[in-house]
Order: C-alpha cells, then sequence, then structure tokens
C-alpha cells in the first residue's frame, strides 16, 4: 500500500495531484460483486485514525499503525456488505423510524439538545445523512446477528441460579433510576472540584448548578429515567456498575473537545434505596449477561460462514 499522510484531521496522499486521484479511486477491496474504494475506505477509517495520533506516515512505525487501521476498517466495511446482503435474504430492514430512535438516545447520552447535537456534528464536519447512513448499518447488523446469532446461544438455568448465587449482593432493582449528567465548563479546575464531590464537602446537584454546561443544570444534570435496554457500550459499561448515589470518576465527554464530565446514578424521591432482586426477578438480567460472551462466540463462528462462502478480493 502507498505511503498515506494526516494533515490537520484530513486524511490526504502524500503524492502528486494526479496520483492523488488515482490512489482515491482506486478499488481496495470487492465483497461479492461490491466494490469498496480506496476514498471510503480512508473516510470510515478516519475517526480511528485521529484516535491514534496519526500525522504522518513517512515514519515507518506510522504507516505500519495506518496498514493495520486501514485493514481493520477494510474487514467491517467487507462484513457489513455480506450482511446487508443476508437481511436481503432474510426479509430484515431498519426503518428511518429505528433510526430516529438511535440518533435521540445518542443525544441523550451525549447531554445535548437536537440544535447542540447538530452544531456539534457541524463543527466535526460529519453531515447528518452520513451520520444516519452508518447508524443503519449498526442497527442492520445488530438486526441479523440478533436473528442468526442470539437465537442459537442458550443459557441454563443452571447457570443463572450459580451467576445469582455468586452476584446477588450487585443485583438490583434498575427501574426508575435517573441519570445526573455533570460536564465541567472547560475554564474549571474538574479534578479538584470531583475530589471535592468524592469527599462530600461539595454535593452533586450544586457543583452541576454552578458549573455545568450539560442541559437541566438547575436540575443536578437530570437527563430523565435510563433506558438500559438502549445504552451504547459504553455507557452500559459504565452505568451497570453503579449503584443508586454513587458518582463516577472523571472521564472524557465523548465529541465533547476535551471535556470532563461526571455521572450520577439516582432514584428521584425516595433516598437512593436499593432494592435488592429475588432470583425470579433477577433471572432476565442474569441471561443477559451470561449470553453476551457466547453470543460473541457464535458471532465469530457466524461471520467465518459469511466470509467462507463469499467472493472477497482485498486488493490494499
Amino acid at each position: 500500500m502507498k505511503k498515506l499522510c494526516y494533515v490537520t484531521a484530513i486524511f490526504l496522499l502524500c503524492l502528486s495531484a494526479d496520483a492523488q486521484t488515482a490512489q482515491i479511486n482506486k478499488i481496495a477491496a470487492v465483497a461479492n460483486g461490491q466494490v469498496i474504494t480506496m476514498f471510503d475506505l480512508q473516510k470510515t477509517a478516519l475517526p480511528d485514525l485521529v484516535r491514534a495520533g496519526i500525522s504522518n506516515s513517512n515514519n515507518p512505525a506510522q504507516a505500519d499503525a495506518i496498514n493495520k487501521i486501514l485493514r481493520k476498517a477494510l474487514d467491517m466495511m467487507i462484513l457489513d456488505i455480506l450482511i446487508a446482503q443476508e437481511a436481503v435474504r432474510l426479509k430484515v430492514a431498519i426503518t428511518p423510524s429505528d433510526v430516529d430512535k438511535e440518533l435521540a438516545q445518542r443525544m441523550r447520552a451525549q447531554g445535548m439538545t437536537k440544535e447542540q447535537f447538530e452544531a456539534q456534528l457541524a463543527k466535526e464536519n460529519v453531515p447528518v445523512a452520513e451520520l444516519r447512513a452508518n447508524f443503519q448499518r449498526s442497527l442492520l447488523r445488530q438486526k441479523v446477528m440478533s436473528m442468526e446469532v442470539g437465537r442459537r446461544v442458550v443459557v441454563t438455568p443452571e447457570e443463572i441460579k450459580h451467576y445469582y448465587e455468586t452476584n446477588k449482593n450487585n443485583l438490583y432493582d434498575r427501574n426508575g433510576l435517573h441519570m445526573g449528567l455533570l460536564v465541567y465548563a472547560p475554564n474549571v479546575d474538574a479534578r479538584a472540584l470531583a475530589a471535592k464531590i468524592r469527599d462530600g464537602s461539595l454535593s452533586f446537584a450544586e457543583a452541576t448548578r454552578k458549573y455545568s454546561v450539560a442541559p437541566n443544570k438547575d436540575k443536578g444534570g437530570d437527563m430523565g429515567p435510563v433506558e438500559w435496554d438502549r445504552l451504547n457500550p459504553e455507557w452500559e459499561g459504565r452505568l451497570t456498575k453503579m449503584k443508586p448515589g454513587e458518582v463516577t470518576e472523571l472521564f472524557d465527554m465523548q465529541g465533547g473537545r476535551g471535556l470532563k464530565a461526571q455521572v450520577r446514578l439516582f432514584r428521584p424521591g425516595d433516598g437512593d434505596t436499593i432494592k435488592y432482586l429475588t432470583l425470579e426477578e433477577a433471572t432476565p438480567i442474569i441471561d443477559g449477561i451470561l449470553r453476551q460472551p457466547k453470543a460473541m462466540e457464535r458471532f465469530e463462528e457466524y461471520t467465518a460462514q459469511l466470509r467462507k462462502k463469499a467472493v472477497i478480493d482485498v486488493r490494499l
């Protein structure tokens, strides 16, 4: 693969103008007759390149890193093509309404109104139509996997009971829990304020009122009830480890241009009491927890089968 350079967050080829055009139009791969161009591949890989801090591929170490990122992105693009073709066979579709719900969930997770969210996308030069297309592919992938992978995964009652006995002190009623979001203004010392919240000298609600730039700051940053079944992996991993009344450590707000944030999990009006679940009540939750690693194993088997049946020509 020819060397690439990465300048001011725009992925450009270190070639002449004519060579750039030729490289961008070059075919990166063909999967069951569907073409993936180098332009589309570079565009898809751009966020990962940014996160990796890649700035110039003249350094052999960065060239290797670029190659790994591009190949990983290409692998996922090929998989999306194969899954989209499977979706046609299975008569599975994602509606605009499905995408609308996913967008609304993302806005809530980031503590943004529709106007703020769209303004953020504009700053990052991400067209709304492009984001919707990404969500459509992701939702389609999830739906096909649910049909072809999820239904083949079995969790036994014995496994559920064992998990319950081992973890029952962490299994409690999450219904009605709200999330409070505190996004620190860029001109404050977030670490010092977080330390005060931790030692109890400053309440989360007071810190939110005085220092937050997130919505509903006068209401303790209350983002409403947590929709546990619609959390993305990042927020699921964060919130499911918490109990009512707990506040997270500082974390970087995704898409927040370096802003620091904290989250409080709470139950309005009842003093953050914890109601522990019986085995019967906890069974659906435990089933989901135990099902995930089994589903991942089955996912690998299923995608391997798709690739084996497909005609794939990688030209990187």
